[in-house]
């Protein structure tokens, strides 16, 4: 299920016939429990269109250095092919996140992003719905409850916003569907980078190098998840 307080339009821009649907993956770095992917994934079907997935890296994030590339392409190896099995091409493209977006959403029919609340994430989302030529639009996938649904002022204690989130959680805490993308995007020659050599996109970066990459800490869901269960067996155990 995917609530209505998730969804917001960003410009008042309508459908068009693009090439493509497209989904901005930034924020939401994963192919499961994803809500913006699973309405991207529903618009497409409407609109008998393929979904195309894209995500821009920059070279300039704030303090990001090497180790944080690191474990975010590894991450995103995983999901480029995960994505790849449900039949979606996942474009990453070494390009300024908002510059990528606009330039892709020239060919989209519609633009479909996740949520992020820094203010650069901000900053691009308000770049990108401004420059787009189709509509934008964002869904937050993020949070359990969306902010805007709990609160619309400056929360100071966990023991004032606690309770305005408890209340809403029955209807936001519910099992979220995978949908079957019904026209695949494989076949659309659209570029970007090659994941399955993240050692090598690494290499092609100007970032900040003074933090070394580790390797205990892979990126990714499926190591998420293991360590998830470790540490859920460890308190079974105690």
């Amino acid at each position: 299920m995917i609530q209505q307080d998730r969804v917001q339009r960003l410009n008042d821009n309508d459908l068009r016939k693009g090439r493509f649907v497209l989904y901005w993956m930034q924020a939401s770095q994963r192919a499961e429990w994803n809500h913006a992917l699973e309405f991207a994934i529903e618009r497409a079907n409407e609109m008998g269109q393929a979904l195309v997935c894209l995500f821009g890296i920059t070279d300039t994030y704030p303090e990001a250095n090497l180790r944080h590339y690191a474990f975010m392409l590894e991450g995103l190896r995983e999901t480029q092919v995960s994505l790849r099995n449900r039949g979606i091409q996942l474009v990453v493209r070494h390009q300024s996140p908002e510059d990528s977006a606009a330039d892709m959403a020239k060919d989209a029919s519609l633009l479909v992003t996740d949520c992020g609340y820094t203010r650069i994430q901000r900053m691009w989302r308000d770049h990108v719905a401004k420059r787009a030529t189709c509509s934008v639009v964002q869904v937050e996938t993020d949070v359990v409850v969306p902010i805007g649904v709990v609160s619309s002022k400056e929360e100071y204690a966990a023991a004032t916003i606690r309770p305005k989130i408890h209340r809403h959680l029955d209807r936001f805490l519910v099992p979220l569907r995978e949908r079957r993308l019904k026209k695949d995007s494989l076949g659309l020659r659209l570029g970007g980078l090659d994941l399955s050599d993240v050692n090598g996109v690494l290499a092609g970066l100007n970032i900040d190098r003074s933090v070394s990459r580790q390797g205990f800490y892979i990126g990714g869901t499926s190591r998420a998840k293991a360590w998830l269960d470790d540490f859920i067996a460890v308190k079974l155990r105690d």
